[in-house]
């Protein structure tokens, strides 16, 4: 099929992906009358995907070509037949599941294969290995010993489960791939067309342009405040990642680092108190404490994942060598100020969001007007967006979400796996026995769990989760409630980070064109303090601002400084590059230091010991890049 042929097609499944879902999310299917299930209309969504995958993506990867085989063609049709004539039948094909009739498992099965083939085109093999293991665990679990043994499943009731059931690809990832992330990736299309982009380009230069890594700084801050609110580290990064990551590119990061940064910044925003995703309201609820209790709590160990990011971006900036912006690249502040009201736009969304208690889609969708409005009528460096640019965003956006919807149902069948086999009990029942009375072991167990739990589930999905299954047994073995409800929502959280189904790393690495595996390891240690801050609250609740005033102020002067030597170690720099030992003895040092002084007897010695090294460390890399100074 030549490009005249299947390049119109291809835009307009595109605009039409788009334009159903903003449909969705300003209901206008009650409006006129018309009532579905939230599946049939994820069922449509993925229709008009995967179409739009064989028809845009090539059969090898990084191979460009101009017309479309016919094969892909054909693939293309398939799909679109098969997932649309489940969305049309759902609300009767539905309760057929169990008794695996033809006509659920003939689509189901067709659905299924190519899923996983648009899925490899999209992001390569791993992670379409992941999930056919996954798959034949369903299919043989029976065949395993001990505790993780499953429910082995008949390959026809797997097909039509995962294709029609709500706990399947049409499950919770999808949901927020088709309806939030739809949103936010059409207002960030918006921006790039209006110059809204541009105008914080140059903000960022004015702001932050005469220090070393200054867009990596902003996209931290950004991120954490929006994530607070946003309630979904994946809605978070395509929010801001769209502007973030081509900024923090253009600066000369590698493009898997910039995603990952973002992907990492918007996580933690989960975290951060006081909105933490809305779970601060449910863990109030849940520990029937007052929810300012829980602010509290929660706001040290963020303050601490921000300042390791933080340091992190900085020290890369100076490892990399991207120094300040040349004065004269600087913009002039009178032509960026003429750009403030894009901020209206933000500030719409954040008022929809935060005091209106608009879905995150809705917000977004509202200020995405705000923005055309504005550009309309004031433009950004003398230009204003043209009208056939403004309707061209539709097919943009639908184009920019196909691997986000790809990868959304790629998770829907991990998480439908641990569903039918009971893969997920079983893992919280060998959990409780294997740690038994050992609260180090239970520990571990708990975050492996907490990270497979989490996958693909939005943040207050991921909590109610993880509050129910693992945070008893947490609390059964003397680890205090608030701790371990935080414990579980950190490690839950960190699925999002953390491959195989790392989701708001692959959205991230959709938007900066990056693998998604390679972002998914790079987001692992930009964010490596929340793997390692939660273990040290539940050992001493002084991170968590319980104890006394001088415990708790030690504890936060100790941990901070340990936070910046382990971030100076794994990015292997201080003052200059760090060799392989000094990188060694930095993160010791730190490990040592974060340990707070009340975690068990002796511990204020390993504070003390760890402070010091890390001082010595630090002066004898600063005085062994000054001498190198001295002799150039």
């Amino acid at each position: 099929m030549p490009p005249h042929l299947w390049r119109p097609v291809a835009q307009g499944l595109a605009a039409l992906l788009t334009l159903l879902a903003m449909a969705w999310a300003l209901s206008l299917q009650r409006a006129v009358g018309l009532n579905l299930y939230p599946q049939q209309f994820f069922a449509a969504i993925l229709a008009l995907a995967l179409p739009l995958a064989f028809l845009s993506l090539p059969a090898r990867r990084g191979v460009e070509r101009e017309a479309v085989p016919y094969l892909d063609v054909a693939l293309a049709i398939a799909a679109f037949v098969a997932i649309g004539y489940v969305a049309w039948h759902y609300s009767r094909l539905v309760l057929l599941i169990f008794s695996r009739p033809a006509e659920i498992w003939g689509p189901g099965l067709v659905i299924l294969i190519l899923t996983l083939e648009a899925l490899r085109r999209a992001t390569g093999w791993a992670l379409v290995v992941i999930i056919l293991v996954f798959l034949l665990y369903a299919l043989f679990g029976d065949a395993l010993p001990g505790r993780l043994q499953g429910r082995a499943q008949s390959w026809q009731l797997l097909a039509g489960y995962m294709a029609l059931d709500a706990n399947g690809m049409l499950g919770l990832p999808i949901s927020v791939a088709a309806t939030v992330v739809v949103a936010f990736i059409f207002f960030g299309t918006l921006l790039a067309i209006t110059g809204g982009s541009t105008f914080f380009t140059d903000a960022a230069m004015l702001g932050m342009g005469r220090f070393r890594g200054g867009s990596m700084k902003i996209a931290v801050l950004a991120s954490g405040l929006f994530g607070s609110i946003s309630g979904s580290a994946v809605a978070n990064v395509v929010g801001t990642g769209v502007v973030t990551i081509p900024m923090i590119k253009r600066d000369g990061y590698p493009g898997h680092k910039a995603a990952a940064i973002e992907a990492v910044a918007s996580t933690g925003g989960q975290l951060m108190p006081p909105v933490m995703g809305a779970a601060a309201f449910l863990m109030a609820e849940f520990l029937a404490v007052p929810y300012s209790e829980i602010v509290l709590a929660a706001l040290v160990p963020a303050l601490l994942y921000y300042v390791a990011l933080f340091i992190q971006a900085d020290m890369e900036a100076a490892k990399l060598g991207i120094r300040a912006v040349p004065a004269d690249q600087i913009p002039d502040r009178k032509t960026v100020l003429r750009g403030l009201h894009f901020l209206l736009a933000f500030a719409v969304l954040i008022y929809l969001l935060f005091w209106q208690r608009y879905q995150p889609e809705r917000a977004a969708l509202w200020a995405a007007g705000v923005l055309v409005l504005t550009s309309l009528a004031i433009g950004y460096r003398g230009a204003r967006p043209a009208l056939t640019a403004l309707v061209g965003a539709l097919s943009r956006c639908g184009l920019a979400v196909v691997e986000i919807i790809l990868i959304s149902a790629a998770a829907g069948i991990v998480i439908g796996v641990l569903n039918v086999t009971g893969l997920s009990f079983n893992l919280t029942y060998a959990l409780v026995q294997i740690g038994g009375g050992s609260a180090p072991l239970l520990l571990f167990l708990s975050a492996l769990v907490c990270i497979v739990l989490g996958m693909g589930l939005p943040t207050l999905g991921v909590y109610v989760l993880l509050a129910a299954l693992v945070a008893p047994a947490l609390i059964e073995v003397g680890i205090s409630p608030i701790g371990a409800h935080l414990y579980v929502l950190y490690f839950g959280m960190m699925s999002m980070i953390t491959p195989p189904i790392a989701l708001a790393a692959f959205a991230a690495a959709s938007i900066a064109k990056a693998p998604a595996m390679a972002t998914g390891w790079a987001a692992m240690r930009f964010g490596w303090s929340a793997y390692v801050i939660p273990v040290l609250f539940v050992a001493s609740p002084t991170l968590l601002m319980i104890g006394e005033v001088g415990d708790i102020a030690l504890a936060i002067v100790t941990a901070t400084l340990g936070v910046w030597l382990v971030s100076c170690a794994l990015a292997g720099y201080f003052s200059g590059p760090l060799k392989p030992m000094m990188r060694v003895g930095f993160a010791m040092a730190g490990l040592a230091a974060l340990i707070p002084a009340a975690a068990f007897d002796g511990a204020l010695l390993t504070d003390i010991g760890g402070i010091a090294l890390g001082v010595a460390f630090m002066a004898v890399d600063i005085l062994r890049n000054r001498q190198a100074e001295v002799r150039v």
